[in-house]
């Protein structure tokens, strides 16, 4: 045999630590070539340096240490370009997960910069806002009857569905509920449908609804409690105003703050009126 060399110079030969070397051998991927057996110190062949370098090699494509294993018990090259396939594929669905991840703390930040930016709680504001597509879930209870309770149960059920639809994990940052039009006309809160944001590629899922780009009245608010209160608020200004409510009552949440309390989440909300202006008889 040539020169047998010792584990810890195998070790600093290919920029790798001794403990490394252990496990490979642990696991059945690597053994030393030569065990003393007073000692029981460990001996390597330069010639497994190439084992070493491949082993390197696939983990840098992302290959765990199992399936180094399952290509070296191959031993045969022909396979190689299915597991590198296999392999491409695994590395693309990982890096539309981490696509997904960034949209989703993209969202969150504008989220949150919209929040810092809020000028004060309960004032009326009149603003144009873009088309913005929807996906509605109808829970058939009154989320305004049970104060959060039901529109927790509904939100989980919404989200089911998401999953369902493989919607973007990135849409469950932008929720809120639906009061329609004939409902908010007669001055009462009432609603069994909570909502997402979606894009438009999800515009063949049933349930997707377009919220066209229109002139709304609205009012930000920091407490479910408060909603009503501040949804009659929008409704005195359309009519002080000689205003016409075109659309349905959208109440978007538009942050969570980091501080829940025991018994129910703490968020920012933007409650929305579609308007235009009345019509004068000549």
């Amino acid at each position: 045999m040539r020169e047998k060399i010792p584990i810890g110079k195998m070790a600093k030969l290919n920029n790798i630590t001794i403990q490394t070397l252990h496990h490979y051998d642990k696991i059945g991927l690597l053994s030393p070539c030569y065990i003393d057996p007073e000692t029981n110190y460990r001996f390597y062949s330069i010639k497994q340096c190439a084992c070493l370098d491949f082993i390197k090699y696939l983990k840098n494509m992302g290959f765990t240490l199992q399936e180094v294993k399952k290509v070296f018990a191959e031993k045969d090259a022909d396979s190689m370009p299915k597991l590198l396939d296999e392999q491409f594929q695994l590395i693309d669905q990982k890096m539309n997960e981490l696509a997904q991840v960034k949209k989703t703390l993209k969202v969150a930040a504008e989220n949150y910069k919209t929040y810092m930016q809020i000028p004060k709680m309960g004032v009326v504001e009149r603003e144009y806002l873009p088309e913005r597509i929807i996906y509605c879930y109808d829970g058939k209870r009154d989320i305004y009857e049970d104060q959060l309770e039901t529109y927790e149960f509904i939100l989980r059920e919404l989200r089911d569905l998401a999953l369902i639809h493989q919607f973007p994990t990135s849409y469950f940052c932008n929720v809120g509920s639906i009061t329609r039009m004939e409902a908010i006309k007669q001055r009462k809160l009432t609603s069994t449908e909570i909502f997402m944001f979606v894009d438009a590629v999800c515009s063949d899922v049933k349930g997707i609804e377009l919220l066209p780009a229109h002139e709304y009245v609205s009012i930000y608010c920091d407490h479910f409690s408060q909603e009503k209160e501040y949804a009659i608020k929008l409704i005195d200004y359309i009519v002080e105003n000689q205003l016409e409510i075109t659309g349905d009552y959208i109440c978007e949440v538009i942050v969570e703050l980091p501080y829940w309390t025991q018994y129910e989440r703490q968020m920012i909300m933007k409650l929305q009126i579609p308007v235009k202006k009345k019509s004068t008889s000549a």
